[in-house]
């Protein structure tokens, strides 16, 4: 396929971080302008990489991954933030922190009891 990229979906918060970054340029809507996103490149090494590390991960039909830890998703925002940019190197910086985000990952798959609501 040779083409692949990761959505970052962008609320409010997001997008007050990426105002006047230039990456407004790059803004997709979708569902009649109701979602914001961005799509950043993979190339097929990095998707590779990703698969690999991530046993969730899947490519759909569009070659968009998808199913990646929410960690991984935190990160890859921060880094879209930090380099201003929607290449590669976004998702190179986010595999640096690997091992950082499994930790984390590991956080998000434990189960969480509701919470305890006090009657009156």
């Amino acid at each position: 396929m040779g083409e692949y990229f990761m959505v970052v979906l962008l609320d409010d918060h997001r997008m007050a971080k990426i105002r006047g970054t230039g990456l407004e340029e790059h803004i997709k809507y979708m569902f009649g302008g109701e979602l914001r996103l961005l799509e950043v490149k993979v190339t097929e090494e990095l998707k590779d990489r990703i698969l690999q590390e991530f046993d969730t991960a899947r490519v759909d039909s569009r070659g968009a991954i998808t199913d990646v830890p929410v960690a991984f998703m935190r990160e890859l925002f921060n880094q879209v933030v930090e380099k201003k940019s929607l290449g590669p190197e976004v998702v190179e910086a986010v595999l640096e922190k690997v091992d950082e985000i499994k930790k984390a990952a590991e956080k998000e798959s434990e189960y969480l009891p509701p919470p305890e609501i006090e009657e009156e």
